[in-house]
């Protein structure tokens, strides 16, 4: 018997010592362009960058047992995915990159960094006082892996955290007690998962509960805001923005989102820098040392989540 073909979409021997009794290939395949061992594929890790339409891809796949992304959030493949076919996510890969830039964006929105750049292009001395970070409270709502790595950014810069999850645990308050929370909060830092619960969750009641003048972080997924909402609030002066994801995205020229005031945009962004490839390797090989030996797998999506 064959011993099962895992695609990958980089070279086995970023993995070190590949797992024993599996073969490899090095396969960013397309519906157009699919080889001919497409039927005995067994584990198939997707490019990072890749969006929807593996569906025909993934059809042809007649041995497929485990589809394991570089992506944290599944929303662009799920509802491709064949019937008992196995999904796992890549929680843990862009924890420190997804972290990073939310850091970023919090203090660049909080500095005034975009206006000191506009100002140096135009070659004016523009002092005065600007925002810091230190000494206010910021609400993380989604509070899970990246959350934790977000807070222990946050700590050296003197602010107080308050968590929130689906899930009430230690230290960490219900989705449920988000509304009395967001008065409270100066920055509220969005890292939830893209499901049919957080679709629209900041709308125009969100919003208005936040406190005047907060700063709203997106690092989640696009549709977590009703883009429409968001942007009169801005217009309205309630909130200001700092967004790596939007809906639409790609965000199109000419979207008044571009242009309204107190936002500052980036094109999600997140986990790309080159942190992510020492943890994807990592989990990868993981991986596929559980599925070489039959054991369970990690990162399994259920559900939504």
């Amino acid at each position: 018997m064959a011993e099962p073909l895992v695609w990958l979409p980089f070279d086995k021997s970023e993995l070190g010592e590949p797992p024993a009794g599996l073969r490899y290939e090095t396969v960013v395949p397309t519906p157009d362009d699919l080889p001919a061992s497409v039927s005995e594929v067994g584990f198939f890790v997707p490019a990072y960058n890749t969006g929807a339409g593996l569906g025909p891809v993934m059809a042809a796949m007649s041995s497929l047992k485990v589809v394991q992304t570089l992506t944290a959030g599944v929303d662009h493949i799920r509802a491709e995915m064949p019937g008992g076919v196995q999904l796992c996510n890549g929680r843990g890969i862009h924890n420190a990159s997804t972290a990073e830039l939310a850091l970023t964006l919090t203090l660049a929105s909080l500095r005034g960094i975009p206006g000191f750049v506009d100002d140096q292009h135009e070659e004016r001395w523009n002092q005065g006082w600007r925002s810091a970070l230190a000494d206010k409270t910021v609400l993380i709502v989604g509070y899970g892996d990246i959350g934790a790595d977000i807070e222990r950014r946050l700590v050296p810069f003197e602010v107080e955290v308050l968590r929130v999850a689906r899930t009430a645990r230690d230290g960490v308050r219900p989705i449920s007690e988000l509304p009395d929370l967001l008065p409270l909060a100066d920055v509220v830092v969005l890292i939830v998962p893209g499901t049919s619960e957080t679709r629209g969750m900041v709308d125009a009641g969100f919003l208005d509960r936040m406190k005047d003048g907060a700063l709203l972080v997106n690092v989640a997924r696009g549709p977590v805001v009703v883009t429409d909402d968001l942007v009169q609030a801005l217009h309205a002066g309630k909130v200001r923005a700092a967004l790596d994801v939007t809906d639409p995205e790609p965000l199109p020229a000419g979207h008044p989102l571009w242009s309204a005031p107190g936002v500052l945009v980036t094109p999600h962004v997140g986990g790309a820098t080159p942190a992510m490839w020492p943890r994807a390797y990592r989990l990868v090989r993981v991986q596929l040392e559980r599925f070489a030996r039959g054991e369970e797998l990690v990162n399994v999506m259920t559900g939504e989540y």
